[in-house]
């Protein structure tokens, strides 16, 4: 086999949308287990009754991870010649910059580099954040799931619509906490728990989004006006941003439907049109 048939034969293992299948292929199956299974030893490695034994079993396990990443990221560079907007050096540079390329570089980079140069008295701070960047493996199997296309082209679809929502509950926020400072902390009782307008950002947070956590609250009958009109339209602020994504969600899966539909519908007529499948009525 030429080198050039290998690399297309890995380009279709490799990449979701070159397949004529349907479905994950072997390769990216094993790549989105790896995914989640270092989820997995990433939750186990906080639990403080693991043993010693099973902690350097997670580490090595890790390890092999970091290293599987790597060779995958490689692997992707070199297939991404057959598409041709990646091929020769420009083309190389601009894949190596796109966005699902940047998370593949992020699930292993950090922790190879510090695994291969990290000095003996390692920072268990830096340790910590090098295992939240293994959040960015999630982008890595986006790539393969429908279901985090379907959710980005909602939030797409939806954006300004929410950033109006966002922007309405943030000034709400404000407003609210303004209120609550001069009420309670100004004239009130309260000095300490409203005592500044920052403070009072929290009560505001925890009563519009209906957290209602109770560590503050008002105790003059005015506060407690403010912060019941407060309470009522914090349910209609959290309801809005939902039911704005609710529809640009439904939208968007009945658009792909209809897609779908006609281009079903499209190929079944080029078959007619060609003799392959006689019309019915026609037998």
């Amino acid at each position: 086999m030429t080198q050039m048939g290998l690399r297309h034969r890995l380009y279709r293992q490799m990449e979701p949308n070159a397949r004529d299948k349907t479905g994950l292929s072997p390769f990216n199956l094993f790549i989105v287990i790896l995914v989640l299974l270092s989820f997995l030893a990433l939750a186990l490695e906080t639990e403080p009754t693991m043993s010693d034994d099973w902690m350097l079993a997670i580490q090595w396990f890790n390890i092999a991870i970091i290293a599987i990443f790597a060779v995958e990221y490689l692997l992707r560079l070199w297939v991404a010649g057959e598409d041709p907007r990646y091929r020769g050096l420009k083309g190389r540079l601009r894949y190596i910059f796109s966005g699902y390329a940047m998370a593949d570089l992020v699930a292993f980079l950090p922790e190879l580099l510090w695994i291969l140069f990290a000095p003996e008295d390692s920072s268990q701070q830096v340790v910590m954040v090098l295992r939240v960047l293994r959040l960015a493996r999630l982008a890595k199997i986006s790539r393969f799931i429908p279901a985090f296309d379907v959710l980005g082209a909602t939030l797409n679809r939806a954006g300004q619509q929410l950033f109006t929502t966002l922007a309405m509950a943030m000034a709400l926020v404000y407003v609210s906490a303004v209120i609550l400072y001069f009420v309670e902390g100004v004239g009130g009782l309260q000095q300490e728990s409203f005592a500044s307008i920052p403070r009072a950002i929290w009560w505001a947070i925890a009563t519009l989004t209906t957290v209602g956590y109770g560590d503050v609250y008002p105790v003059t009958p005015l506060g407690r006006f403010f912060a019941s009109v407060i309470a009522i339209a914090g349910i209609g602020m959290v309801a809005l941003p939902a039911g704005v994504f609710a529809s640009a969600f439904s939208d968007e899966l009945r658009e792909r439907e209809n897609a779908k539909l006609k281009a079903r519908n499209e190929a079944l007529e080029e078959e007619i049109e060609t003799g392959e499948v006689a019309p019915k009525g026609d037998a």
